[in-house]
């Protein structure tokens, strides 16, 4: 997954993106880190359940836009199908993960670079609660959909347009890099009631011994306005 100055990997190596540290909340049961590999990791404790709050009870019309501060806690539950950052020419289709027997958070497939993920068993995008959708920076035949992830600003704006026909529109408040081995997972999945979006690759220094980068760039949104496709 890119970083801003990786070292160079040995081009033998296997893809540069080997692993995502992508914690995910339960909410009502604490948090918990898992790891998604292309191998398994030894260690991963099981993921309990997850639980998303339920959608507002009054939502706006997914035809009527809305301000930022109009914008109900949530919409109801719709999976997404596609994403759109128009600022990092992002424009790529959805692939459910899940948390693997071995407690691990499946990664999106390699073999495709134009490919997000979304945690399925969480918040969809738009509903009430903390929706993961991670990506890979690069593979092993190069870069990948969220290569450019880091370069996002405040104010710059994610579209997720989902199954109901609804187009949820994320306002980024903040980009940062956290380090895997000290990951804050409590204040990158933290629910306040509103629907969150947390989109994650990988970022920082590549280590060649570990095939792995050290951080994860993680943006931090939340839902701004609604419209229909």
């Amino acid at each position: 997954m890119a970083a801003p100055q990786p070292s160079d990997p040995d081009p033998a190596s296997p893809a540069l993106g080997r692993s995502l540290l992508w914690p995910v909340v339960a909410v009502g049961l604490g948090f918990l880190l898992v790891y998604n590999s292309f191998d398994a990791s030894a260690g991963v404790p099981s993921a309990p359940a997850v639980v998303s709050l339920p959608a507002a009870s009054s939502p706006a019309s997914p035809d009527t836009p809305a301000s930022a501060s109009a914008v109900p806690p949530g919409l109801p539950r719709s999976e997404p199908e596609r994403i759109s950052i128009r600022s990092i020419a992002v424009d790529a289709p959805f692939t459910p993960l899940a948390v693997g027997p071995s407690g691990q958070l499946e990664a999106p497939p390699a073999n495709d670079a134009n490919l997000v993920g979304w945690f399925k068993d969480g918040a969809t995008p738009g509903e009430r609660g903390t929706s993961v959708v991670a990506g890979h920076v690069d593979t092993r035949t190069g870069p990948a959909v969220f290569l450019l992830l880091r370069t996002l600003k405040a104010g710059n704006t994610v579209d997720i347009t989902r199954e109901d026909g609804a187009v949820a529109t994320f306002e980024v408040d903040s980009v940062e890099t956290f380090s895997k081995a000290d990951f804050p997972s409590k204040r990158v999945y933290s629910d306040n009631g509103t629907a969150q979006l947390r989109l994650i690759t990988c970022g920082g220094a590549y280590d060649k011994k570990k095939k792995d980068y050290e951080d994860n760039v993680v943006v931090f949104a939340h839902l701004a306005s609604v419209r229909s496709t």
